[in-house]
């Protein structure tokens, strides 16, 4: 039987992949690519990026885009069989990584290049290439000695288990419970999109009445808008519980073992490679210096927002007060009364906007923009092979008809579909002799599905997230590095590596970016303009306290990797204590004590951010000063559009971000443009 992952030319085909092929292909693949190494090895005894370098991405290349499509399924796609021969190839992988991150022939054999008379004659890219490589050697314990060289190995293969349980712990439990309401009186203050939504859920589940579920556009109009106090406790319960130890599903898919676990293993693997603590490892390939660096740098934004957030929550506060006679706020009044107050003060709301962001206004507005600032033009292609029906696949050309890039488009929340909105890679741009491999991507969102024979619309947060994941896309397709390693998002430090995605956000709120896809799905006229007005006005509406539940997350983060030690192994409560003195010097708001935010914390614990999850901010000071060039010059300057596009998104990972920042802006970022867009006094 021909397995499909070892025959692919092209586009991944995903209607053919079955679990049962995963195995088997990684098997074959990784044998394969050991002996081609061996025999680079042996058969030159003079090395160069001809014979050495290119033949190595090219290897590692097409494992990537054998292993890409497994994953991305695994996400977007999750079943029991898909998840067994996912698992069983995690090991594996990770062991060839290992492997050869440890190969002395190898590491020597690139050190010959980096030393040798022939390095300065290599392109700016190439020798990035290289850089990142003799560090990564490093980072991968080739100075160890062999027991701790099979140490490091143990805590690698331990780590890739945990983290991925940990994940699948996060997917179950938000796709175990749900709320089954058969009483229309509960569904007081939900908006008539809401109660569809969930009519429609309780359809598919052949159920009567409504159906709400843990996934964020359900579970977030029932926080928004449901006057029923107590459904929304119940949901916020059950929400902020997943994988944890409290709540309705008590321990059923607890992470908290996992996470010391993880922590643990984390700091051993600093330890062995000569660092203090994981936050120290984790900061070397960052722009950020160390972790004091990071903590003043949130310190600064917590000193200019926190004062504006206990103000906001006092004028929520006084608001409940008066509108409902709540004397205290609880977590799960927050957003409800945020939503009221917001109208009461701007006339607006999420679901007065919808109507004017229908999904196919919106995704071809959006393309519209790109078009707008770098000439780019996007055309849908309708025969790709797609692993589900709503799956839809576009390509990017430049104003010469060049192909530039392709993507997948997966925007709707569903079962056995991670939460969240990501960009990943499918496929890289690498030159290969006279070719150019086109770069592709997965632009996977989780918002608001259509409803009966109505288009999905979208709440103008959903829309923001949209763009953010497209920044990411066009980050990733539009490079024009030929070197894999740096080429689109690799190589990027990951502080830096949010900047295009933040960057994109700006054009939301702009009037003339939504008078091309602000239409309204009926009568297509464009966004009024009062609405337009309370929109902009209400921008920064509790931007303080977004800000200090940022900056809790960020300093929660980087706190608990510098910290943990050993000792702290016996102790289950480490993870909650540190959460919960960083609440005491940032939160205004103050979560009960069964909540376990941290159990689904999945960017930290499963995913790149462990020790960075700061680079949000960190890279939104670059993206907001980047932006303010464009207010400065219009936001569809061209001339500034293509600056953007060749100093930042072209270049991918293969120069210093922020060299590559200096020569877009004409200085280094300023905090200013960030604090400003934000509402917040300098």
């Amino acid at each position: 039987m021909v397995n499909p992952l070892l025959n692919m030319s092209g586009l991944p085909p995903f209607s053919k992949i079955k679990p049962e092929h995963v195995e088997p292909a990684i098997d074959s693949i990784l044998s394969e690519s050991r002996a081609q190494i061996e025999t680079l090895l042996k058969n030159n005894k003079y090395y160069t990026w001809e014979n050495l370098i290119q033949p190595l991405e090219e290897i590692d290349d097409r494992i990537n885009r054998i292993w890409s499509p497994v994953s991305h399924m695994n996400s977007v796609v999750n079943s029991d069989a898909l998840r067994e021969a996912y698992n069983a190839c995690l090991p594996k992988l990770t062991e060839y990584g290992t492997e050869l991150g440890q190969h002395q022939g190898i590491f020597k054999a690139v050190k010959s290049i980096v030393t040798g008379p022939d390095f300065d004659k290599l392109d700016i890219a190439q020798k990035k290439t290289l850089d990142n490589e003799m560090r990564d050697f490093h980072l991968s314990g080739i100075d160890l000695e062999e027991e701790q060289q099979a140490r490091y190995k143990e805590i690698k293969q331990a780590l890739s288990k945990l983290t991925t349980k940990y994940e699948e712990n996060v997917l179950d439990a938000t796709h175990s419970w749900d709320k089954h309401i058969t009483d229309e009186n509960q569904l007081a203050g939900l908006p008539e999109s809401a109660r569809a939504m969930a009519k429609q859920s309780a359809e598919q589940k052949k159920k009567t009445g409504w159906l709400f579920t843990l996934e964020f556009p359900s579970y977030y109009a029932v926080m928004s808008y449901a006057d029923n106090r107590k459904l929304r406790q119940e949901m916020y319960e059950a929400y902020v519980t997943r994988a944890s130890d409290q709540g309705p599903n008590t321990g059923k898919f607890d992470n908290s073992t996992l996470m010391i676990e993880i922590l643990e293993l984390r700091y051993e693997l600093a330890q062995l490679l000569g660092f203090n603590n994981y936050a120290e490892y984790s900061l070397v390939t960052k722009m950020a210096s160390d972790s004091e660096q990071v903590m003043s740098f949130l310190s600064d934004l917590g000193s200019h927002s926190r004062d504006m957030a206990l103000k906001e929550l006092e004028e929520l506060t006084n608001f409940a007060r008066k509108t409902s006679d709540i004397k205290a706020l609880q977590a799960w009044d927050i957003t409800y009364y945020s939503e009221k107050l917001k109208h009461h003060k701007f006339s607006i709301t999420q679901e007065d906007l919808k109507p004017y962001f229908p999904e196919n206004r919106v995704v071809q507005g959006m393309f519209d923009i790109v078009n707008k600032l770098y000439g780019f033009s996007i055309k849908e292609h309708k025969n790709a092979d797609v692993w589900h029906k709503d799956v839809r696949f576009y390509e990017i050309f430049d104003a010469n008809g060049q192909l530039r890039g392709q993507f997948y488009l997966d925007l709707y929340a569903r079962q056995h579909k991670r939460g969240g909105a990501w960009m990943d890679e499918c496929i890289s741009r690498i030159r290969m002799g006279d070719k150019v491999q086109t770069p592709v991507a997965y632009l996977t969102c989780n918002l608001t599905p259509p409803i009966g024979d109505a288009p999905a619309l979208f709440t103008h947060d959903e829309v923001v997230t949209l763009f953010h994941e497209f920044g990411h896309g066009l980050h990733h397709m539009l490079t024009q590095i030929d070197y894999a390693s740096v080429s689109g998002i690799s190589g990027v430090p990951w502080d830096a590596v949010e900047l295009p995605s933040q960057f994109m956000e700006n054009w939301c709120w702009e009037r003339e970016a939504l008078d091309i896809m602000a239409k309204h799905y009926k009568t297509g006229e464009t966004l009024p303009d009062e609405l337009y007005n309370s929109m902009k006005a209400s921008k920064n509406f509790g931007a303080g306290m977004i800000m200090v539940r940022q900056l809790e997350f960020a300093v929660f983060d980087i706190q608990m990797h510098r910290r943990y030690t050993p000792e702290f192994k016996s102790s289950s409560d480490f993870i909650q204590q540190t959460l919960d003195k960083v609440r005491e010097q940032i939160a205004v708001i103050r979560p009960p004590e069964y909540n376990r935010f941290q159990h689904s914390f999945s960017h930290i614990f499963a995913g790149g951010y462990a020790a960075g999850y700061y680079s949000y901010k960190w890279a939104e000071v670059l993206s907001a000063d980047a932006f303010s060039k464009f207010e400065e010059n219009g936001i569809f300057d061209r001339k500034t559009g293509m600056e953007f596009l060749n100093n930042i998104l072209e270049q991918g990972g293969s120069r210093d971000p922020m060299e590559l920042f200096v020569t877009f802006r004409g200085r280094e970022p300023k905090i200013d443009a960030l604090l400003r867009h934000n509402g917040i006094a300098a």
